[in-house]
C-alpha cells in the first residue's frame, strides 16, 4: 500500500510529492490517518536550512492530528477510530532527562517531521503514547496547531514563571503568539502587549484582550515603558528570532523581569549583560519545544474555550506540494498570516 507526501529532497530547495510505502505498524504503534497539519515557521526554517534537518529526503510536518486507522498487538490505550493529536517528540523514555521529565532532550530523540517521517502525508506512524485524545469539540486543524503553535507558546510561558498580576510582552503575534497571549491571561497575566508590524494580526491579539503596539509605526521597547510608567514588563517571549526583536524583547524588561527566547535564528545578538541583565537582576532564558505532560491541560483549555483558535486559522490547503511550496514563501517575507493548515 501506498500513500501520497509532500517531503523535503534537497535544503534549498521546493518540497516535492512523492509516492511512499505506507509504513509499517511496530507492536508499540498507532497508523493516523492525517487529517490536519499545521504549516510551522520552522519548517520554513528546515526547507532554507537554517536549521538541519536529517535524514532526506524527509515528510515535513510536525503538527499534526488525525484519526487511529491501526494500532499495534500491545497497544491498549487507543484504538481504531479514536480522534487524535500528536506529540511531536518521539522519545526512549528510559534516558536522564526523558526520567527527568525533560524528554524534548531525549539522547535518542526524534522530532516528527525532522529526524523522522512527519505529518505532510495520508498517514504517519508513531509510538502509542504520543497519540492524545482529541475530544469531539476541538476540530482536527485546531488540534494540529495545538501541537506545536499553543504548545510551545504553553511551556514559554512556563519557562517565564509567569504568575497572577505579572505583566507580559509577546513579540510576534502569529501562529505561536496567538496562542501566547490567550495562554498568558490564563496564567493570570494582568496585562498582556501584542508587538507586530502587521495590523491584521494586532487587531485579532486585541480582539483576545491584548494591548496592540505596532512596531512599524513606533518604538515597541519605548511604548511598553511608556503604558507601564517606565518600569518595563515582568515577562517578554519573543517569537520571532531577528536580531533586532530579540534585542526589543531583552530591552522590554523591568527590574527582575524575564525574556524567554523562543524564535529561531542563526545570527548572533549583541547583549550589555551589566546594562539589561546584572543591573536589573534579569533572567534570559530558552524555551525548546514542549513536554508530553503539559499537553493535557492545554487539550482542556481548548475545550472550554479558554484557549480559541477559531480565528488563528488563515487558510487551509490540499496535501498538495506547489500550495504548500507557495505558503513557505510567504511565510519567509514575514507576511500577515497567522497559522495555515494542510488538510489531505
Amino acid at each position: 500500500m501506498r500513500m501520497k507526501a509532500v517531503r523535503l529532497v534537497e535544503v534549498g530547495r521546493p518540497l516535492e510529492m512523492q509516492e511512499i510505502p505506507v509504513p509499517e505498524v511496530g507492536p508499540r504503534d498507532v497508523l493516523v490517518r492525517v487529517k490536519a497539519a499545521g504549516i510551522c515557521h520552522s519548517d520554513v526554517h528546515y526547507r532554507a536550512g537554517v536549521s538541519p534537518v536529517h535524514p532526506i529526503p524527509l515528510t515535513l510536518g510536525h503538527e499534526v492530528a488525525g484519526v487511529v486507522e491501526q494500532v499495534g498487538a500491545e497497544v491498549h490505550t487507543v484504538k481504531p477510530g479514536d480522534r487524535v493529536c500528536l506529540h511531536y517528540m518521539v522519545t526512549c523514555g528510559d534516558c536522564l532527562y526523558c526520567s527527568q521529565g525533560n524528554e524534548q532532550f531525549c539522547t535518542t530523540g526524534q522530532m516528527l517531521g525532522k529526524n523522522r517521517d512527519g505529518g505532510y502525508a495520508e498517514y504517519i506512524v508513531l509510538p502509542a503514547r504520543n497519540a492524545f485524545r482529541l475530544p469531539e469539540e476541538i476540530p482536527f486543524e485546531h488540534g494540529a496547531i495545538m501541537m506545536c503553535s499553543s504548545a510551545t507558546s504553553f511551556h514559554a510561558l512556563r519557562q517565564g514563571r509567569v504568575a497572577p498580576g505579572d505583566t507580559v510582552a509577546v513579540f510576534g503575534v502569529g501562529g505561536l503568539g496567538m496562542s501566547a497571549v490567550q495562554l498568558a491571561r490564563a496564567f493570570g497575566a494582568l496585562e498582556v502587549y501584542a508587538v507586530d508590524i502587521h495590523p491584521r494580526r494586532l487587531q485579532m491579539a486585541a480582539q483576545f484582550g491584548a494591548v496592540p503596539i505596532n512596531a512599524a509605526e513606533s518604538d515597541p521597547v519605548a511604548e511598553i515603558r511608556r503604558m507601564t510608567g517606565g518600569r518595563g514588563v515582568d515577562v517578554a517571549l519573543d517569537l520571532v528570532g531577528l536580531p533586532k526583536v530579540v534585542r526589543q524583547c531583552i530591552e522590554s524588561l523591568a527590574i527582575f523581569g524575564r525574556a524567554v527566547m523562543v524564535g529561531l535564528t542563526d545570527e548572533e545578538v549583541a547583549l550589555n549583560t551589566y546594562r539589561e541583565l546584572i543591573c536589573r537582576e534579569a533572567t534570559l532564558v530558552g524555551s525548546s519545544d514542549h513536554l508530553a505532560h503539559e499537553l493535557p491541560t492545554l487539550i482542556e483549555l481548548a475545550r472550554r474555550g479558554v484557549l480559541d483558535l477559531s480565528g488563528v486559522i488563515t487558510e487551509t490547503v490540499p496535501l498538495d506540494g506547489a500550495a504548500i511550496n507557495r505558503v513557505m514563501d510567504r511565510m519567509e517575507e514575514y507576511g500577515d498570516g497567522v497559522r495555515v493548515v494542510i488538510t489531505p
